[in-house]
């Protein structure tokens, strides 16, 4: 009987080519039956915000972060050719010419295949991001229970 590989991502990105990379490896490693974790720290959280606003209590900073940031996966950034915005119209374009799947559905995805979506507290607590932000069906954890898991992993990642 063989033993279930584990495939840890760090995604601290915030770019949507970035994003979609670490989506597209834990779908494949989990139609390779391996139990995936993608720990979401600092700017890769914005995968995980809801799209629309969400009124919650925050302070002026926490605020101003939340305006500063992408509200959901389908607006973030590219990490090159971005050009104001232009250059994700143009790779989503491109993208659906090639019937590839768009990063918001790649996370859809994940989350079928149960795969452990993981926003980091502490990051959280910094960026004044709360519970309510984030999509649901999702687990919180720190530092600690990432650890804990790339210990036993066969693949870790930081993307």
């Amino acid at each position: 009987m063989s033993e279930t590989k584990k495939t840890n991502i760090i995604l601290f990105s915030g770019d949507y080519d970035k994003a979609m990379a670490a989506y597209i490896i834990a779908n494949g490693a989990a139609a390779y039956d391996h139990e995936v974790t993608i720990f979401h720290t600092f700017w890769g959280l914005n995968a995980l915000r809801k799209d629309g606003h969400i009124a919650v209590r925050k302070s002026f900073t926490e605020k101003m972060f939340g305006k500063m940031m992408p509200r959901g996966a389908d607006k973030m950034g590219l990490s090159k050719m971005n050009y104001a915005g232009f250059g994700p119209k143009m790779i989503k374009n491109v993208m659906k010419k090639h019937n590839a799947m768009p990063l918001p559905d790649l996370i859809d995805m994940a989350q079928e295949q149960d795969v452990n979506l993981v926003a980091c507290t502490m990051t959280m607590d910094l960026l004044g991001l709360q519970k309510e932000e984030l999509l649901d069906e999702i687990e919180y954890a720190g530092v600690a229970a990432y650890l804990g898991d790339a210990e036993d992993g066969n693949v870790n990642l930081f993307i």
